[in-house]
């Protein structure tokens, strides 16, 4: 796979840093969508697995993360967010028109994916949903009933099993290590009720991945959301939902980054598995 590459957007609150994986002959593009107070330049890995499997890979810093404008970790909108997301696909798209388009998003990337998949699900051959916020979230609700939000920085220990990630996580300057702020988390609640009542995603297929010891984002108020946005349920090990495509991986002892868990071969194994399904469709 290429070295990565960097292109500056206008979003819709100042500019917008997007990574891209290139690849000499892609058969799908992957647009990766990061998480709370992180980056996309943590998914290196993950975007070599998705680059070796095919893809030209491209992921947006969302506003106030990463090298993109803003004020650090405050979003005061995420449709504006969702807006970004797009033009990030926008771009993917011009450089490689006719080719699949597959949106994975992890935790509060998830939320804005289930949201553009509501948005602009008819552009997407696949979402895979890592972890996602949505469904009975309890963490807003807690923070905005408080005169002040404590200062509370997001443990490395509950990323994943594997040290090094929560070693590279607390020593990235590019990671907010800071309190919420409450734009932000307003915003989420805001967000999480959009999607609830933004209705399902037809028939578009989804890959829901989870460990079933995150913390962070706990995984039964994320099956609320997953099942609603699919319309159906699936079973443990993946099943067709009554109103869509719906896979489920739930990985016992893992933590909130799936992708970085100790597992992460499995992990990569069920994520091109599902795209080799959906692809040859």
């Amino acid at each position: 796979m290429s070295d990565a590459r960097e292109h500056v957007l206008a979003g819709t609150r100042g500019t917008l840093a997007v990574h891209e994986w290139p690849h000499p002959h892609p058969r799908y593009v992957a647009l990766l969508v990061h998480g709370y107070g992180e980056h996309a330049g943590r998914y290196e890995e993950v975007a070599g697995v998705l680059g070796e499997h095919g893809a030209a890979v491209y992921a947006p810093d969302h506003v106030g993360h990463g090298r993109s404008a803003g004020e650090r970790v405050v979003v005061a909108d995420f449709e504006d967010v969702v807006t970004d997301v797009h033009a990030a696909a926008d771009l993917a798209r011009a450089a490689h028109p006719g080719l699949p388009l597959v949106l994975v998003g992890h935790s509060m990337g998830g939320l804005i994916s289930a949201r553009y998949a509501q948005r602009y699900g008819d552009e997407l051959t696949a979402l895979v949903l890592s972890g996602p916020v949505i469904g009975a979230w309890e963490l807003p609700g807690r923070l905005l009933a408080l005169d002040e939000i404590p200062d509370t920085p997001i443990s490395p220990a509950a990323l994943s099993r594997d040290p090094a990630v929560g070693a590279s996580y607390a020593a990235d300057p590019l990671v907010w290590h800071g309190p919420m702020k409450r734009p932000t988390v307003e915003a989420f609640a805001r967000t999480l009720e959009t999607v609830a009542e933004g209705g399902d995603v037809g028939r578009l297929p989804v890959l829901w991945l989870h460990g079933d010891d995150d913390r962070l984002v706990p995984l039964a108020g994320s099956r609320i959301g997953v099942e609603r946005l699919t319309g159906g349920a699936a079973g443990d090990r993946g099943a067709r939902g009554r109103g869509g495509d719906l896979t489920e991986r739930i990985y016992p002892g893992a933590r909130h980054e799936v992708l970085l868990e100790t597992n992460r071969a499995e992990v990569f194994a069920d994520v091109t598995g599902f795209l080799d399904r959906v692809l040859a469709v």
